[in-house]
């Protein structure tokens, strides 16, 4: 059966924050960290409604943490049709922009092992167990300061949004609900543009970095996520800058190091996590977000629009020409299509190759849309500076 169904929220403005109970927590990643008791105020998004039973849930959030704060992500799932009622609180991440030696009083990290009858926390995202599905869903985010920054100032006052020295600054929550299964045989899409379109995007090679800093999964072998990452902020003005990324210690595209070590999840022990990738890209000023697209012809409307993306895809070599290499899980970009409608990419795996000049590759349509959506949902980052406009949503929307 065919499924390709959606329903995205997101919110930017009304975070009423409500004072919370305060968190004793000890950062499991620190040995020997103390457990400190954090203040806390939490915003809980409305109820969202499905017209589908969704079998995920990826939240996503744009926020900042000064010095002494983090964020607290939370999910939870009901299904009115089913008559199951909600699941608890499920913690999605512990996340700050920085990282301990920054001076984050955490280490940023998803919890593994949230296993409920009904369904589990996968790294960045709650999966439904088969046959269960939900129908209604809820975004619960917490602010939490260290009890020396809330000393400093009023520590009963949730609504105070002072930025420096006091909470996390939340700018958007999205979340995306979604229900995807396409068959290996489902016929792909046409193209939609009858021209060729690309938008300029730097190249940058994961393979310049095999071998090196392995306290982060090892060094370029698996950093496709930060990578591609890397490539949308440079084109949108927003990369690190050399002053920034001086402590990477040498210049062979510093950038990206800088971005492997701001989404690095000690718990999922990679760089590849979804929502820690748009996460570092909203610090560094864009809005963006996870979610699935249906197709190419999806794609290409951002495309048009200007707005390259990161997509995940799966596949054997002889299941996409051109590649050079198998995976299991791997991102690159969607940076163009030619007049055919066959998909160019900025690949920071770069066919194998230790060299940016391999990196853009054009890959044939009907086989790329397989190993996107058939394998891998069409998961997508939607990246772009907050006065860029995106293309106008479907009427089950998957974008906003």
């Amino acid at each position: 059966m065919t499924e390709r169904h959606a329903t995205f929220a997101v919110w930017e403005d009304g975070f009423d924050w409500a004072p919370g109970e305060p968190v004793p927590y000890a950062d499991p990643h620190v040995p020997g960290a103390p457990e400190l008791t954090y203040v806390a105020r939490s915003w809980e998004s409305p109820v969202v409604a499905t017209d589908f039973g969704a079998s995920e849930l990826i939240p996503s959030w744009n926020a900042r943490t000064p010095a002494g704060t983090w964020l607290r992500l939370e999910v939870r799932v009901a299904s009115e049709e089913r008559g199951e009622p909600w699941t608890p609180w499920l913690v999605l991440a512990r996340w700050a922009e920085g990282d301990p030696e920054e001076g984050s009083p955490i280490t940023r990290t998803t919890v593994p092992g949230q296993v409920l009858d009904v369904g589990r926390v996968a790294t960045d995202c709650y999966r439904a167990t088969a046959p269960h599905r939900f129908d209604r869903w809820q975004i619960r985010v917490t602010g939490l300061r260290a009890p020396d920054a809330a000393d400093a100032t009023d520590a009963t006052d949730a609504t105070d949004d002072t930025h420096d020295g006091g909470w996390p600054e939340v700018t958007l929550v999205a979340g995306a609900a979604l229900a995807f299964a396409v068959p290996d045989d489902e016929p792909t899409s046409a193209p939609t543009l009858g021209r060729a379109v690309e938008v300029a995007v730097p190249p940058h090679s994961q393979r310049l970095h095999v071998g090196t800093f392995p306290q982060w999964d090892n060094g370029g072998q698996s950093w496709c996520s930060p990578t591609s990452t890397t490539m949308l902020l440079e084109h949108w003005g927003v990369a690190p800058t050399p002053e920034e990324s001086a402590w990477v210690g040498h210049d062979t595209d510093p950038a990206v190091v800088h971005g492997v070590r701001h989404v690095y999840d000690p718990a999922y022990r990679g760089a590849g996590n979804w929502t820690f990738n748009t996460a570092y890209a909203a610090t560094r000023g864009l809005r963006a977000y996870v979610t699935r697209l249906r197709d190419l012809t999806e794609a290409e409307r951002f495309v048009a629009a200007g707005i390259p993306l990161v997509v995940s895809v799966t596949f054997h070599r002889n299941q996409l020409d051109g590649a050079g290499y198998d995976t299991n899980g791997h991102l690159l970009t969607i940076v163009g299509f030619t007049a055919e409608g066959d998909v160019v990419s900025n690949d920071p795996n770069s066919h194998i190759v230790a060299s940016n000049e391999q990196v853009r590759t054009v890959f044939r349509r009907d086989q790329f849309e397989r190993v996107w959506v058939g394998d891998d949902g069409g998961l997508a980052y939607v990246m772009a500076p907050p006065g860029v406009s995106l293309p106008e949503p479907p009427a089950e929307a998957n974008w906003g």
